[in-house]
């Protein structure tokens, strides 16, 4: 059947829909199917359409009505990772690290910025002109991000991240040459010991898929708190588990609930350990203190380009919610944070460990580093993809007494 045949028979079904189906009742999905399936098998006689095609008509006018529109099969594919809509006309889909740019369409921008109502409600938020960029999560976790016009000068924006149903584990990290057996022994025996790991890298390059990672190692028997500004971290096998997230003003202007606000009440709830998503502002002062506050073995994120540039990225965000002399905030940086993890995406699209180093102390007013493992390319193949593997730096590991006191023994 042609396209435009299709599109047209899809258009006449969605009008009789909504002139038949009373609203008013709120019918169920089951009713809307089936109301939809009557008509499609209606028409599919008068034009002799395949199992194939009724079954596409059937989900199409569905999704349009009760779902995602032409976003649906996308948000059902497992195997993608990013779906990015720039305008009703250009959907992007990330799919093993590559995007590529479908064939599918809004068939309009109103049919795109309904469907950006229809996300964000179900969230309980309100994007529009007046508020045009909006960050928040779907049922299933993913994470979405809206920008509207005027801000967007290419219509309505939506970035959608998707995550696994499945968590991520250091064995899967292993498979993927992430990160090496060795070093994720370590890693492991670390977290198990109570020290301060914060993991950093750049926007996409497996930060927060990380941070679950390590949050597998952590005891069971624990309290642990979770914080965060769109909710993503999936802990599995924790009993003792609080999972806060942050809230965002409402219209009136009143409301808000900071991830400073979390991070003060969590530190009334007696936490064994308290895991701070991503740090991207203020409330850095505020992650770094409760770390110093008797909290070992916290974890947090944070966007930098190396493990040097997140440190001098921490202090800009302490100055930016407080007036203090730099050398006490390096001072508070060296006290909380044990442990920097950099991860990257690298050119052939593949996420890595490319760095785990030792936070020293200051020296002359300068935090020093003691970089435990750096990757080391060694090569490439035919198809692009990069060689290489995390080398073990020869530097000894100064800070040993969490170990000590873990009862572990380091091989570092």
């Amino acid at each position: 059947m042609e396209k435009e045949l299709v599109s047209k028979l899809i258009e006449d079904i969605k009008q009789r829909l909504i002139s038949d189906i009373d609203l008013q009742s709120d019918p169920t999905d089951e009713d809307v199917k089936e109301k939809i399936e009557d008509m499609v098998f209606l028409h599919s006689k008068q034009f002799s359409l395949t199992i194939k095609e009724t079954e596409s008509i059937i989900d199409t006018v569905f999704n349009s009505m009760r779902r995602l529109d032409v976003l649906q099969p996308f948000i059902e594919d497992e195997s993608l990772t990013e779906i990015m809509v720039n305008g009703p006309d250009y959907i992007f889909v990330e799919k093993d690290g590559q995007l590529r740019l479908t064939n599918v369409k809004f068939e309009s921008k109103k049919k795109l910025e309904d469907t950006i109502i229809r996300i964000v409600s179900r969230v309980n938020r309100v994007v529009n002109e007046s508020s045009p960029i909006v960050d928040a999560r779907l049922a299933d976790g993913s994470r979405i991000n809206v920008v509207l016009p005027p801000v967007a000068l290419n219509g309505p924006i939506l970035t959608i991240r998707k995550f696994r149903k499945e968590a991520m584990t250091m064995g899967d990290l292993i498979s993927y040459n992430s990160i090496s057996s060795e070093v994720a022994a370590t890693l492991q025996s670390m977290v198990r010991a109570k020290y301060n790991i914060f993991v950093c890298g750049g926007t996409g390059s497996g930060k927060t898929t990380f941070l679950n990672v390590l949050s597998n190692y952590i005891p069971k028997d624990e309290r642990i708190i979770t914080i965060e500004d769109s909710a993503e971290l999936r802990l599995v096998g924790l009993n003792n588990l609080i999972s806060l997230e942050a809230r965002n003003q409402n219209m009136e202007g009143k409301g808000e609930i900071s991830i400073r606000d979390l991070i003060k009440t969590s530190l009334r709830m007696r936490p064994d350990r308290i895991i701070v998503g991503e740090v991207r502002g203020p409330e850095a002062i505020d992650m770094l203190q409760a770390m110093n506050t008797g909290h070992d073995g916290s974890l947090s994120t944070g966007h930098s380009n190396s493990t040097k540039d997140m440190l001098s990225r921490l202090e800009t965000m302490v100055l930016s919610g407080m007036d203090i002399p730099l050398v006490a905030i390096r001072q508070q940086i060296v006290s909380a944070i044990d442990i920097l993890i950099f991860v990257s995406r690298l050119r052939d699209r593949t996420r890595k460990v490319l760095e785990v180093t030792e936070v020293l102390s200051l020296d002359n007013g300068e935090i020093k580093l003691n970089p435990l493992y750096q990757f080391q390319e060694t090569g490439e193949t035919s198809d692009g993809k990069i060689v290489g593997k995390l080398f073990r730096t020869g530097n000894k590991m100064s800070h040993t007494n969490k170990f000590v006191l873990a009862g572990i023994k380091p091989n570092l």
